[in-house]
This record gives structure tokens, sequence and C-alpha cells, in this order.
């Protein structure tokens, strides 16, 4: 694991993006993640139907989603806003 890409414990849910939005620390610089529900719900195989439903799935599984996070982050894969959507 990189030491220099950090995760603090902060997440929640976005409704208009039906994302779990989430940061990363790089080098000082602040990195906005998301995996969206659909993404939550194939990789858990449980139909998330609102936003504790989604932030417990995002929390049982947090550890691979930020490795999923920082080969993006390391890989520069950042969307057309700046930021790392993670998908599988």
């Amino acid at each position: 694991m990189n030491q220099s890409i950090l995760f603090p414990d902060i997440q929640s849910w976005d409704e208009e993006k039906q994302a779990v939005l989430f940061s990363a620390q790089q080098s000082g610089a602040l990195i906005q993640c998301l995996v969206d529900k659909q993404e939550l719900e194939k990789l858990s195989g449980q139909v998330i139907g609102n936003a504790q439903q989604a932030l417990e799935v995002f929390s049982q599984y947090r550890f691979d989603l930020e490795e999923l996070a920082e080969e993006l982050i390391e890989e520069e894969e950042f969307n057309s806003q700046g930021n790392i959507e993670v998908v599988s």
C-alpha cells in the first residue's frame, strides 16, 4: 500500500449522484472519490434502497474500495471534474 495516499474515515451519501463520496489525500492535496450505488450493489450482491444501506455497504467494502481508488489515483484516472470514480 502506498503510504503517500491517505484515506480519512469520512464518507457521505450524495443523493443527486447516487454515490458515496469519500476523500483521499496525496502529498497534501485533497482528492474527491466516489463509488456509485450500482458499483456498491455489484460488489456486495445486495440491492441498496437508501443512503444508510449504501453507507453500510461502503463500510463493509471500504478496504477494497480504497485499494481500487489508490490504483486509479496512481494512474491519474481522474474524470472531467477532477474526481476519482471507483469501478472494479
